[in-house]
């Protein structure tokens, strides 16, 4: 075996949940009944005590906005919030921080939500975005500008994930180019979405494009994966400044 091949083959790796102590998550699916994450509040509170074991409390819930599956509004959104304060409350739960904002897939009826002031802001800064994992939408730069006319900063959700830029990848730069941020789910750090993706997130750490990090937890499942998630230390030392970013902003 080659000596640099032995050297990478050996090298240590880190649990990652051990760096994650006063996480802010500002990407995940806890609300519960609103789309696929959480299903009822029992497994919403069963996540939440989860991600306490981590020293992880602070949240920003992002359930989907999505027209033809999860049709959520500002109200169906804060009835969740609300259902799950009140099942924190019968179970003695406190020193949680819990906001709610959304996911917006950028859809046939992202334009029109935007232009009737329907999204939900995080922090009235940034506007939290996705799109289709196979092909890019017809009206994605339109869409770009007229977040940005709101005066938010857009954050493209799981940039690693769209297949059809794995093959295009001067795309991302593109998007920053046009003041996207770029937000890594920290299980794309492992294979749980498959090599591929881990591929791609590496490539876009190695060339420093991602702004922010975030679990994008939809399940107890999800949860155990990350609990178990190692990863090289040059890895570590890439995402640990990233780690730190994410909390200073969303704090």
């Amino acid at each position: 075996m080659h000596q640099s091949t032995m050297i990478h083959f050996f090298q240590k790796k880190r649990f990652l949940v051990d760096y994650l102590a006063n996480f802010v998550d500002m990407h995940n699916h806890i609300l519960p009944g609103i789309d696929d994450g959480a299903e009822n509040p029992e497994q919403a509170i069963g996540l939440l005590k989860g991600f306490g074991e981590l020293g992880i409390n602070r949240f920003i819930a992002t359930p989907h906005i999505m027209s033809n599956l999860y049709p959520n509004t500002r109200e169906t959104i804060q009835a969740a919030l609300q259902d799950l304060e009140r099942a924190l409350m019968e179970e003695g739960i406190k020193d949680i921080s819990i906001e709610a904002s959304a996911e917006h897939m950028i859809d046939d009826d992202f334009i029109g939500k935007i232009s009737d002031g329907e999204e939900l802001s995080i922090r009235d800064h940034y506007l939290l975005i996705e799109m289709s994992y196979l092909q890019p939408p017809l009206n994605f730069a339109e869409a770009v500008i007229k977040v940005a006319s709101k005066g938010y900063f857009p954050i493209l959700a799981h940039p690693e994930r769209y297949m059809f830029l794995h093959k295009r990848l001067h795309k991302y730069k593109q998007y920053k180019e046009r003041g996207i941020l770029l937000q890594l789910n920290l299980l794309s750090l492992g294979d749980y979405y498959g090599k591929d993706v881990q591929k791609v997130a590496f490539k876009l750490l190695d060339e420093g494009l991602i702004d922010i990090v975030a679990t994008d937890i939809h399940n107890m499942r999800q949860l155990d994966t990350l609990k178990d998630l190692r990863i090289p230390e040059r890895r570590l030392r890439q995402v640990l400044p990233i780690i730190g970013e994410t909390i200073e902003t969303f704090y």
